[in-house]
């Protein structure tokens, strides 16, 4: 039996028996040392180059570390043994969710505030042309990658938010909603006095927090509801870049400062045109009005609660890092065994990946 170690390549020569319950043959020593049947990467090697694949940019950068540490070692190896633990993760991940989380600190003060914050990123997939010379198919298709973000209100002595999480999925909302909630659990939710949700306007977001987290604050992001108005200006104004700017930023002004009925009836009270224009601002007035009771930026600032969905935006950012870098398409499962592989690591399930197989 060869088995490939941080230490080097070892031959070792071992028993192989049929078992006489069921006629199968097995290499006892595999099952002893938790082995599958075909297994050439050491439990210790494993744990390292997943590792490695979690925190670099490709595969490729994941086996140029090891061999830098003296395993050399391919990359194509390291992209198996990604699908392998990364299937494991997500079967984990799903048997883990039909269970109640157990909070990590659970002597820890209560919070006064916990925030759920939703967003979304486009990353490149492998379409159903993919690799053929000559298709009506397309071959490079684009696809949604939800993400949510937990963390309590605290901060440390640098100023960074504590206990961030931060879940990612291809599938639709309600799984997005179903993990963010298990892990959210676990790093304090339950214990939080109150709860803000901060993020755009994509329906599926509310809907979601509806169903997680019915009693929570709503706000509409900011900067969202700021461009909105900007597109409206843009609409209202499109010949006088003087007259629109002051519109846009009083607008803004009065919206910041908890004037946002009287700026809701200004633009509810447009008058109704005609063409493409009156499109835009029938458009505009829907979404002003349907996002109505999530603007009152005034109130949610002075408690000094966050009015902006920056943590998201930030995490759709280190997911594109990884996920849409040059040369990068996926397929549906390459994507989600890497992902899952790499929650493991962020909410400190890793260990669990080799105690059962």
């Amino acid at each position: 039996m060869r088995l490939r170690t941080a230490f080097g390549v070892l031959t070792l020569r071992v028993w192989r028996g049929k078992n006489p319950a069921d006629g199968t043959w097995a290499v006892p020593i595999r099952q002893r040392w938790g082995l599958t049947p075909h297994q050439q990467l050491s439990p210790a090697l494993e744990d390292k180059l997943g590792y490695f694949a979690t925190v670099t940019g490709t595969y490729e950068m994941a086996a140029q570390l090891a061999r830098k540490l003296g395993v050399p070692i391919e990359d194509s190896t390291v992209r198996a043994l990604v699908q392998r633990l990364g299937a494991r993760a997500d079967a984990q991940t799903q048997a883990r969710l039909k269970t109640v989380p157990r909070e990590k600190t659970p002597a820890a003060a209560p919070s006064a505030l916990a925030v759920v914050m939703f967003d979304g990123c486009q990353l490149r997939h492998r379409g159903r042309g993919w690799g053929q010379k000559k298709t009506k198919e397309p071959r490079v298709e684009w696809h949604e990658q939800k993400v949510g973000v937990f963390y309590r209100h605290e901060q440390n002595a640098a100023g960074q938010l504590t206990q961030k999480v931060v879940v990612s999925c291809q599938g639709p909302p309600v799984e997005l909603g179903e993990r963010l909630h298990w892990e959210a659990m676990r790093a304090g939710l339950g214990r939080a006095r109150q709860t803000l949700a901060v993020s755009d306007g994509a329906p599926w977001i509310w809907h979601l927090v509806e169903g997680h987290w019915r009693g929570a604050h709503q706000l509409l992001d900011f900067y969202h509801a700021s461009q909105h108005l900007h597109a409206l200006g843009e609409t209202l104004h499109p010949r006088h870049p003087a007259l629109r700017e002051k519109w846009v930023n009083q607008q803004c002004h009065d919206l910041r400062h908890g004037q946002h009925p009287k700026v809701l009836r200004r633009i509810a009270r447009l008058r109704r045109r005609r063409g493409v224009t009156g499109e835009n601002i029938r458009r505009e007035q829907h979404y002003f009005a349907s996002h109505g009771p999530r603007m009152n930026y005034q109130e949610i600032a002075q408690r000094g609660w966050p009015i902006g969905s920056g943590a998201v935006e930030s995490a759709c950012a280190g997911i594109q890092k990884r996920f849409k870098r040059p040369g990068q398409f996926w397929t549906e499962r390459g994507l989600r065994h890497l992902d899952a592989l790499i929650q493991a690591r962020a909410h400190d399930h890793w260990d669990e990946l080799w105690l059962q197989k």
